[in-house]
């Protein structure tokens, strides 16, 4: 059942800059707006008219989700070769060894092939996160960890598979960036629409993700009963 939030208030862009719909998809929602045994998705969250995700997120992960109504826009953020760095941070069973981190930094080797290099950190003290419903499985003998891991590609599972390789499995994964936007305070199922500034996705690769201020506010409103 989706988390209750206030009604939406709706604010266009005064302007037709291209601009980006900002959501912070709960656990359990699939990342479009249909399904055919009636899973929740985006359209019970998000009620703007004409956006469509830029990309990809399972849906036993949560975390940001740009959506966008310009196709061009939604091809720069999405495609590969594009390489616009994506944040996660992820609960792992175990404690990250240096040299676990290391190998995740350089690449790890999976089926597919091995992972580009990546930037990862310890993340101590744990983020302040909302919690999970249903929460995670907890082994009272493991210990866990919070690690921030930022990756470029864009395969399928990829941060549990990186994770899995040096025997850290992830346990919550929560998407806190792509690119230049970030989650914010964005409460789960809410959403916030920003104009995209111009240029601003050109440096994105090069630098850690920083979102600028949002110019249009909107929440999201509940559409399931």
């Amino acid at each position: 059942m989706p988390l209750p939030r206030p009604r939406a208030r709706f604010v266009r862009p005064g302007s037709r800059s291209a601009s980006v719909v900002l959501l912070n998809k709960p656990y359990g929602v699939l990342c479009q707006f249909t399904s055919p045994d009636g899973r929740p998705t985006l359209a019970d969250y998000v009620d703007r008219p004409g956006v469509y995700p830029a990309g990809r997120l399972d849906a036993d992960s949560e975390g940001l989700v740009v959506l966008t109504e310009d196709g061009t826009l939604q091809a720069r953020i999405a495609h590969p070769r594009h390489k616009l760095p994506k944040t996660y941070w992820v609960e792992v069973e175990g404690t990250p060894t240096d040299a676990a981190l290391t190998a995740l930094a350089r690449g790890v080797d999976l089926r597919d092939g091995t992972t580009l290099p990546a930037r990862v950190r310890r993340l101590d003290p744990a983020p302040r996160l909302w919690p999970r419903d249903p929460p995670i499985r907890v082994r009272r003998a493991i210990p866990t960890a919070w690690l921030e891991l930022t990756v470029v590609e864009g395969r399928n599972r990829l941060v549990r598979r990186m994770t899995a390789a040096v025997g850290l499995p992830t346990l919550r994964l929560v998407r806190h960036a792509v690119g230049p936007w970030t989650l914010g305070s964005l409460a789960p199922g809410a959403w916030r629409e920003e104009v995209v500034a111009p240029g601003v996705l050109s440096s994105a690769a090069a630098s850690m993700p920083s979102s600028p201020a949002p110019r249009v506010i909107v929440r999201g409103a509940p559409r399931r009963s």
